[in-house]
């Protein structure tokens, strides 16, 4: 049976009656819309709620499904242990989304389970929802660090399981959204956070999803965003839906913003789609930079393609630029797909006859043996974005205020631990964060005695 009813919600605890003891009044238009939200489900009598929270067991790489039978957990980290919830999980649609979502290729499953107890981005959800109604199985799914378009895709097959069952499921998106609204907010003031929000909710009141897969990661974090990922598995779950789109309310005046919405299937519409054309517009965004790329990446590319697809080293082409062949240097290669990192494998230093030899060794590594994520598959390559960075030989400074993170990457030392931080870099917009993240690369404690050196780079893209 198709969805029957998807909706978004805020997590704060402190409008939980319990945790806020009366301060819950100063969000009492989002509470209202809670309230909505809860007889609005109670009427569509679901057999199933599923459940999206950005504070479950949270992979980089792994969209987490909670397992077992049954969970529970209460406010007690906010002071309210007697406030008390407890669910069943359906352990049949649990198995079903495992099982196809290892068939369609997403990394979802139950692997992995640390949190057993419901956090309080369920909680919140459920003492107002069972308020209403309680008469449900549960199934809990986390976000992950992986892409946008993974998110909206892993929807696709919450909504593929719930036509399979004969049962009645509603889909229950939880997130925040930008928690730097206000210099006096817990997290501070940035001017990315009401812009963040106002393009956020007018895509929630008119249900036009697409714009959600066109957040940009810097962007997002400037802002200070939760829910993101989680209302696009929602958006995924509606795909091909029509939807009738309310926007219930939008507050913030803690400095995090809380949006209430609701959506109600009511036929179908084949443009509404929107991961389709979020791929086809892509496609031709790729196609355009395959034309116009730069020497130094289409090496890097055909370097990994052919080694992928053939299984040996590229040959050296006939048209490779001189100073590709005529130059030493240490070099980084780069991938993306879907705006997020792939791969990344680089030398300080040269370490072959030439920068064109040191860009096929790398891109080949970048792409197949990083450390950090799977090997990169042959159906892969189409949408792999390349950059390549020449380096200048590195210089011993004196101190981190010689650094400019924009200009100048930067390597820090200590008793044969080293690690190397790139210019320019998404997030990075300070010294002391620039060093600090190299430092933990390297595995050295900020209190050990490192030494600092900077470098620059000709970035190729």
């Amino acid at each position: 049976m198709p969805i029957v009813g998807g909706f978004i919600v805020p997590h704060p605890p402190l409008i939980v009656h319990e945790v806020g003891k009366g301060q819950e009044r100063k969000i009492h238009k989002t509470i209202e819309a809670y309230e909505e939200i809860g007889r609005r489900i109670k009427k569509l009598k679901p057999d199933i709620i599923v459940m999206s929270t950005p504070h479950s067991v949270m992979y980089s790489n792994y969209l987490h499904i909670s397992p077992g039978q049954f969970s529970e957990g209460s406010f007690r980290d906010f002071g309210a242990p007697h406030a008390h919830y407890e669910v069943s999980y359906c352990t049949e649609f649990i198995q079903k989304l495992s099982d196809l979502s290892k068939s369609e290729g997403i990394p979802a499953g139950t692997l992995g389970e640390k949190k057993k107890q419901l956090d309080h981005g369920v909680l919140v959800p459920l003492s107002f929802i069972k308020k209403e109604y309680q008469n449900f199985k549960f199934v809990r799914v986390s976000i992950s660090g992986l892409s946008l378009l993974t998110h909206y895709k892993f929807g696709k097959l919450i909504a593929s399981i719930s036509n399979q069952m004969d049962q009645r499921v509603v889909f229950v998106a939880s997130g925040d959204l930008s928690h730097k609204l206000l210099e006096e907010g817990p997290y501070g003031f940035s001017e990315d956070g009401p812009l963040f929000d106002q393009r956020i909710t007018q895509a929630l009141s008119t249900g036009d999803f697409y714009d959600l897969l066109n957040f940009e990661d810097r962007f997002c974090e400037s802002a200070g965003e939760c829910g993101l990922r989680s209302f696009i598995i929602l958006s995924g779950v509606l795909d091909g839906l029509i939807v009738r789109s309310e926007l219930l309310s939008y507050e913030g005046p803690f400095g995090v913003g809380y949006a209430v919405a609701s959506y109600e299937p009511i036929g179908y519409d084949d443009s509404r789609k929107f991961d389709e054309r979020y791929e086809e517009v892509e496609k031709e965004r790729l196609s355009s930079i395959r034309i116009n790329e730069d020497p130094y990446v289409r090496l890097a590319r055909l370097s990994l393609e052919h080694y992928i697809k053939k299984g040996v080293e590229l040959a050296k082409p006939n048209n490779i630029l001189g100073e590709m062949l005529e130059t030493k240097a240490g070099v980084f290669v780069s991938l993306k797909k879907d705006g997020m990192l792939r791969g990344c494998i680089g030398t300080t230093a040269a370490t072959t006859k030439s920068v064109a030899d040191e860009i096929i060794q790398n891109a080949i590594s970048a792409g197949l043996r990083d450390p950090r994520f799977d090997p990169v598959k042959e159906d892969e390559l189409s949408q792999i974005i390349y950059s390549v960075d020449v380096l200048t030989p590195s210089k011993p400074i004196a101190n981190i205020n010689d650094l400019d993170p924009k200009k100048f990457g930067v390597i820090v030392r200590s008793h044969g631990k080293s690690g190397l931080l790139l210019p320019d870099l998404e997030g990075i917009d300070s010294p002391e964060k620039q060093v600090e993240i190299a430092l933990r690369k390297a595995g050295i404690s900020e209190n050990e005695k490192y030494s600092l050196e900077r470098f620059e780079v000709i970035r190729h893209h």
